[in-house]
């Protein structure tokens, strides 16, 4: 990952601004896991920033060692939040935010989103560090969970998927909200759970929306071990296989420079895709 450190230097003389990433995906699929992970690699070399963007408020858990305030928790019991109270370090001084949500069944998920990105803009979060990343529900409907591209917050999208239906389903519906906002998609990341013929079936719903698979992260029992002590498998096992594809996959995504408004699928075409592998 020492590379990372001449890129940035690069990036800043070139560009000027910060790599700011949006990584989607269905609930449960583990797209937290890969931000954890990812972003505990990147702090190895440079500043980063978590954005949890998903109302279980759990992405930066495996970062600070426990689960920190929401920003709606804080604005609830105090409208003017300082950055103190909604900003916490974690491993190697990673920066973590979450957004929130409601109480179940009250209220609209999408609005902790929407709040926090209002707040973190008014504290002037955005602009301090080399690499930013949102960990976005993509699942629900909510135009809440587009702020992150709508309002221009995040420049490019990874889509993470397995090779199952509801899963590939979901990253077919977000493909369809990226053309909507005319946003970058920077790949499909693969978070194996090994069924039958899953890399095939990635590998080519990615090349029919017009993309590519960028990552394949197997799965592992290191992960759930990792988890139970709060910890990402980059810092709980630094020299394992898991996190080196880790840090792998977070190279890659730095490096990337291959970017496209996807052609997603309409329902019937989706279905007629998946039906080829069965």
């Amino acid at each position: 990952m020492s590379k990372i450190k001449g890129d940035i230097k690069q990036m800043d003389e070139t560009k000027g601004k910060t790599k700011r990433i949006a990584i989607y995906g269905k609930g449960g699929i583990g797209k937290s896991t890969i931000v954890s992970n990812v972003a505990a690699a990147y702090v190895e070399d440079c500043d980063v920033l978590v954005i949890g963007c998903d109302p279980k408020a759990d992405t930066t858990r495996t970062l600070v060692g426990r689960r920190i305030p929401t920003i709606l928790d804080v604005v609830r019991e105090k409208k003017d939040a300082s950055k103190e109270e909604i900003l916490f370090k974690g491993y190697k001084d990673v920066k973590c935010v979450e957004s929130g949500g409601p109480e179940p069944g009250v209220g609209c998920a999408g609005r902790g989103v929407i709040v926090a990105m209002k707040l973190l803009g008014k504290l002037e979060t955005f602009s301090q560090d080399d690499v930013i990343i949102y960990d976005v529900l993509g699942d629900v409907v909510c135009g809440g969970f587009a702020v992150p591209l709508r309002e221009n917050f995040a420049d490019e999208v990874y889509i993470v998927t397995s090779g199952e239906y509801m899963s590939l389903y979901a990253a077919n519906n977000i493909c369809k909200g990226i053309k909507k906002l005319k946003s970058n998609l920077g790949g499909i990341i693969c978070n194996r759970r090994g069924i039958e013929n899953e890399l095939e079936i990635v590998n080519a719903f990615a090349e029919r929306i017009g993309s590519k698979v960028i990552g394949v992260i197997p799965r592992s029992e290191l992960v759930q071990q990792s988890e139970i002590e709060a910890k990402t498998v980059v810092e709980k096992f630094p020299d394992s296989k898991q996190a080196e594809l880790y840090r792998e996959l977070a190279q890659t995504i730095f490096e990337n420079q291959d970017f496209v408004v996807p052609e997603p699928m309409d329902p019937d075409e989706f279905d007629e895709f998946f039906r080829g592998f069965q």
